[in-house]
């Protein structure tokens, strides 16, 4: 069964996650778009799909978006945001995507009457595969709430939070989560080199080795926990390598005190 097409949107910013958010609401089928973005090489590939100003001041006249998204980098809030008062006084629900903006940040700067929903996705929408935590503030409606979960589903499992402070270990966890795991890519290339591997079959042998296992614990209904159990054969090699990296003081010591750090970030950013 076909998904109903999305109504007209005003995208602030056009970035990593603002495009990729927006190819999957072309792809799903969107009334129109309009996007507010001041480098034209950011949107040249969107072509004639959309419209694109490089300032709020240019959106075309009376165009009445049902949401804002504003997906511009936090610290261009302040500049960026006022302008689009006029429109989330008009009623058009806001979904900020940007990381460290309270909600009650976020209506300050909109002139007070904004209904903002803040949500943090992370970069694997971009292929259709990411994850999105939402705190739905003050005033949002049932309907809005609704609006936001088929956007942000378009590119993303969603779910929704009961607490605003939560999204600060989401940032931690959730969107940073993809550099880690890249990392861990990395790491595993630099190790293989290290033993002897040709640098090409390393890369090609991580890269895989993260991809695939990444499918099948989507696949899978076994925790995590399980699987790595399920391929660590008692005594053998990959029983010696987690006695490694499972000591006390090593990886899941770091992993914690990593995304400790990030969280207090995320919450400094927020201050």
């Amino acid at each position: 069964m076909s998904q109903p097409a999305l109504p007209s949107l005003l995208l602030i910013g056009c970035g990593k996650m603002g495009g990729a958010m927006l190819e999957g609401w072309l792809e799903r089928g969107v009334e129109r778009v309009v996007v507010v973005e001041p480098y034209a090489a950011a949107t040249a590939s969107f072509g004639d799909r959309i419209t694109t100003v490089d300032s709020v001041e240019k959106v075309p006249a009376g165009f009445t978006p049902a949401a804002i998204i504003l997906a511009t980098k936090p610290q261009q809030a302040e500049a960026a945001l006022p302008g689009c008062a006029g429109f989330a006084r008009a009623g058009s629900l806001v979904i900020s995507v940007m990381a460290g903006k309270t909600v009650s940040g976020i209506t300050a700067l909109l002139g007070g009457e904004a209904k903002v929903v803040r949500a943090m996705p992370n970069t694997p929408a971009a292929v259709r595969q990411g994850f999105t935590c939402c705190f739905a503030g003050a005033g949002v409606s049932g309907e809005q709430k609704a609006l936001a979960d088929a956007l942000l589903s378009a590119v993303s499992e969603v779910a929704w939070l009961e607490e605003e402070g939560q999204i600060d270990a989401v940032t931690a966890v959730s969107g940073g989560g993809p550099a880690y795991v890249f990392l861990l890519a990395e790491v595993l290339e630099q190790a293989a080199i290290s033993q002897g591997l040709p640098k090409d079959l390393a890369r090609r042998m991580a890269r895989r080795t993260v991809a695939g296992s990444g499918a099948l614990l989507a696949a899978s209904e076994l925790d995590a926990a399980q699987l790595r159990i399920n391929v660590t054969s008692p005594k053998g090699t990959t029983e010696r390598a987690l006695n490694v990296l499972m000591a006390p003081d090593a990886w899941p010591k770091l992993m914690e005190e990593a995304i400790a750090a990030a969280t207090a970030r995320s919450r400094e950013l927020a201050g």
